[in-house]
């Protein structure tokens, strides 16, 4: 199959396979990748006790990460290297020991060279965690992965 036959679909699971093989912060914190497609992606975490902080609750930093790495799968998703120029996060419930927090990442907006993604962060009930709003850079004509 060529790259000019391949759907917008298979073009974002293989780059997430290769951005995944080589996500060694992702696999340290136990992330598994749900869904990732064009402009979007969901990932879950579960909450462990390494990540508590001294309030037994979870690190707001890595409530951030999580939030964060399913921005850059959504925005890479192209098939097109993409970093992130700046986010915004609000925590607004803390996450406990556990918990299996879900982020799924929206894009918003893609124009030229910028995007703009939400992330939402919730727990297995639903209620929401974080709300995360990420600003993506593309550099073009550097491919993630050759196709």
């Amino acid at each position: 199959m060529t790259t000019s036959t391949l759907s917008p679909q298979q073009i974002a699971d293989r780059v997430h396979e290769a951005m995944y093989a080589n996500d060694r912060a992702a696999k340290a914190m136990g992330m598994r990748i749900l869904a990732v497609g064009p402009g979007s992606a969901t990932i879950a975490m579960t909450v462990r006790e390494d990540m508590l902080n001294g309030h037994d609750i979870c690190h707001g930093g890595l409530i951030t990460t999580l939030a964060d790495t399913a921005f850059a799968y959504g925005c890479n998703a192209y098939n097109e290297i993409t970093v992130a120029s700046g986010f915004n996060v609000d925590l607004v419930a803390p996450g406990r020991q556990d918990d299996v927090l879900t982020a799924t990442c929206v894009e918003q907006n893609k124009a030229g060279r910028t995007g703009v993604y939400d992330i939402e962060v919730v727990n297995q009930r639903g209620e929401r965690i974080a709300l995360f709003r990420g600003r993506s850079y593309t550099v073009k004509g550097k491919p993630v992965v050759a196709l």
